[in-house]
């Protein structure tokens, strides 16, 4: 997505240690429990729905319908629970649920309405996502680009939110021209500078300042979705390059 694989250049640092959302959706406090199932769904749903979609071979409409009943059921039932981490990366876990979960979804009639669930989605852009992407042989190896661009998505948007609340839409902007903007035609930093009217010196302190928060945002959020620390090592060299 970024030109630098290494985003944040020298600073390696993992994030600190925290309490995983797989520990948190089981708590016996609602609030964090509702908490932790809100990011997982945030972090979810969307691969969920495109596997659905093209793996089972769901319509739109029931494809949405069956988005939210596997995350009802699965709160419902605590399936999360069952997750072992030194068996398999969690993601490989919950397309395994969803799997079984579809199987005994093709003979049951009842369905959950849309409205007053678990998702709050915009699933015609998912829609329109998928419309957009050319075949797919293997909706396996799609869940897992759909799990990696929904990390990057709720990344982006954290930073954002970051960088608006604390008044740095400048450094916002910079970065959002530069690193968001088509590969062929991204701009360098000089014309960055003019169009800006900054120093280029600052257009790079403006980028270096939001790679580095958007590897920060982006290490925390996959730590929160990861089972142990080598999941976490791992799937971090996937998704951003960096060293085990």
């Amino acid at each position: 997505m970024f030109r630098d694989t290494d985003i944040g250049g020298s600073d390696g640092q993992f994030p600190p240690t925290q309490r995983t959302l797989l520990v948190l959706a089981g708590s016996d406090d609602p609030a964090q429990r509702r908490a932790a199932w809100d990011r997982l769904i945030a972090a979810y749903w969307k691969p969920v729905y495109k596997y659905l979609r093209l793996r089972c071979g769901c319509d739109n409409e029931q494809a949405k319908d069956l988005t939210q009943a596997f995350f009802a059921r699965a709160l419902e039932k605590d399936d999360l629970q069952r997750y072992e981490a030194g068996r398999a990366a969690f993601r490989t876990f919950l397309r395994a649920c969803l799997d079984n979960f579809w199987r005994t979804q093709r003979t049951a009639a009842q369905r959950l309405k849309r409205g007053g669930g678990l998702l709050r989605q915009d699933f015609e852009q998912a829609e329109r996502e998928l419309t957009a992407t050319p075949g797919h042989d293997d909706p396996e190896a799609l869940f897992e680009q759909e799990w990696r661009r929904s990390l990057w998505e709720v990344g982006l948007q954290r930073l954002r939110d970051e960088l608006r609340d604390a008044g740095a839409e400048a450094v916002l902007a910079v970065f959002e021209a530069c690193d968001l903007a088509d590969p062929n035609q991204r701009p360098t930093y000089a014309e960055l500078a003019a169009r800006f009217e900054i120093p280029e010196t600052q257009v790079t302190n403006h980028l270096a300042r939001a790679r580095r928060r958007l590897r920060a945002l982006l290490l925390g959020h996959l730590r929160e979705l990861t089972g142990s620390p080598e999941e976490f090592a791992d799937e971090a060299a996937r998704l951003l390059g960096t060293a085990r």
